[in-house]
């Protein structure tokens, strides 16, 4: 994704990692049971190896990785702190409005998705704003998990590492 025009400045490392210290609940807006899909390896990871309480928000799909799955925002049984969202860029506004109505603290959009329209309109109605970022990945950086999905392999060196 290209980042020229791009305006709209997203919280620092630190601010990310306070936002996700803070938090004690995710929605996975657009959650996949398609173990393909970058959802479902974010829940995965969400679920094994952190405590946020994990929802997942898919009007179709009636379970996924042994929970339910909730219609809407609306539906979820609290108001989560993180919306993680994986849906297409025309979607975004809507989303953001169903958090917004949810009482979410965060709005955060996975790697690849930008809107800047959106992240103005969040922060207009007090939400804290997140875009273009895995929330696995940060997380995993954060907490010194990157090794769990191949992310670091602990070669420094561009040279494939000879084992005796």
């Amino acid at each position: 994704m290209s980042t020229v025009g791009r305006t709209w400045e997203g919280p620092s490392a630190p601010e990310r990692l306070n936002l996700l210290r803070q938090a004690k609940s995710i929605a996975i807006v657009g959650a996949s049971d398609k173990p393909s899909r970058a959802s479902y390896f974010v829940a995965t990871y969400l679920q094994s190896s952190t405590r946020y309480k994990v929802y997942f928000v898919n009007p179709v799909v009636k379970e996924i990785l042994g929970q339910p799955t909730y219609a809407s925002l609306a539906d979820l049984p609290e108001s989560p702190d993180i919306v993680d969202v994986f849906r297409k860029h025309d979607d975004l506004p809507g989303v953001l409005d169903e958090a917004v109505a949810a009482g979410a603290k965060t709005i955060w959009l996975q790697l690849g998705s930008w809107h800047e329209d959106v992240a103005k309109e969040a922060e207009a109605a007090g939400l804290d704003v997140v875009m273009d970022r895995c929330v696995k990945i940060e997380h995993a950086r954060f907490h010194g998990g990157l090794h769990l999905a191949g992310f670091d392999t602990g070669v420094i060196s561009s040279k494939r590492q000879v084992l005796a």
